[in-house]
């Protein structure tokens, strides 16, 4: 069957979804539904969260959690959450490019990390520094950009 036939019909009917883009899996969260497509996760507020924008997201007994690369923060209760999880594990898992941690000299390290839109380019790099360094070191951005871009240049990237 048809995931479009078992969404409820208005819900069906206000899904703004890009040209080439499906319904996967959804849910119903306290104040609407979660949905997750090929390219997005749309929560019910209306907001749409890209997968390669997902810097974090967990699930528990109360529902999602879910952090943007940006710091942004959402929440939505989802008592049954059906494939949510899955789908959603899958879908950001498929936008990371490259996910390497590189030690830095007598600092720990930092997890270097590519991502791209589904089927898209590389949109760029995020460095993830060791707890207890300081992103803000300018000493230490210097090393952390330079174990980049030797592994930009050993993976081609």
């Amino acid at each position: 069957m048809n995931i479009f036939r078992r969404l409820p019909a208005d819900l069906r009917r206000s899904l703004d979804l890009q040209k080439g883009e499906r319904v996967l899996t959804f849910a119903a969260s306290d104040t609407g539904h979660v949905v997750a497509t090929n390219l997005a996760l749309l929560l019910a507020d209306g907001t749409r969260v890209p997968y390669e924008e997902v810097d974090k997201a967990s699930w528990d007994e109360q529902g999602l959690t879910l952090v943007t690369v940006d710091g942004t923060r959402h929440a939505e209760r989802v008592a049954e959450p059906r494939m949510l999880p899955e789908t959603l594990r899958e879908r950001v898992n498929s936008t990371i490019v490259v996910n390497k941690h590189v030690s830095l000299p007598g600092r720990g390290g930092v997890r270097l990390v590519a991502r791209r839109r589904p089927g898209g380019e590389v949109l760029g790099w995020t460095l993830v520094f060791d707890d207890g360094l300081d992103p803000a070191d300018p000493g230490l951005r210097a090393q952390a950009e330079q174990a980049l871009e030797g592994v930009r240049r050993s993976m081609g990237v």
